[in-house]
């Protein structure tokens, strides 16, 4: 059978990465694993993903959610270090 942790690993992204998805997709994270191997697939979908994190962020941080925003700038700062061209405008 395969798992959530097989699913995630195929996706190209991490555990907190894939959840930073599920949360802004409201989906999920199995759901949020394909999702992501879909949008690293697509033309420029490294900054989408990068905009996902970015919201996740600021939604956190308008809800006080000081710790959360916290996990989600650690995601994208890893995510960033391993798709650099995410970063590019």
């Amino acid at each position: 059978m395969i798992t959530l942790e097989d699913c995630i690993a195929m996706s190209g992204l991490d555990a907190e990465e894939v959840a930073a998805i599920a949360e802004h997709e409201h989906v999920p994270e199995i759901a949020a694993s394909a999702l992501a191997n879909y949008i690293l697939r697509k033309i420029g979908g490294e900054k989408e993903i990068r905009q996902m994190i970015v919201d996740d962020i600021r939604a956190a941080l308008d809800d006080g959610r000081m710790e959360h925003a916290t996990e989600l700038f650690m995601a994208l700062r890893h995510f960033l270090s391993l798709h650099p061209d995410a970063q590019k405008s």
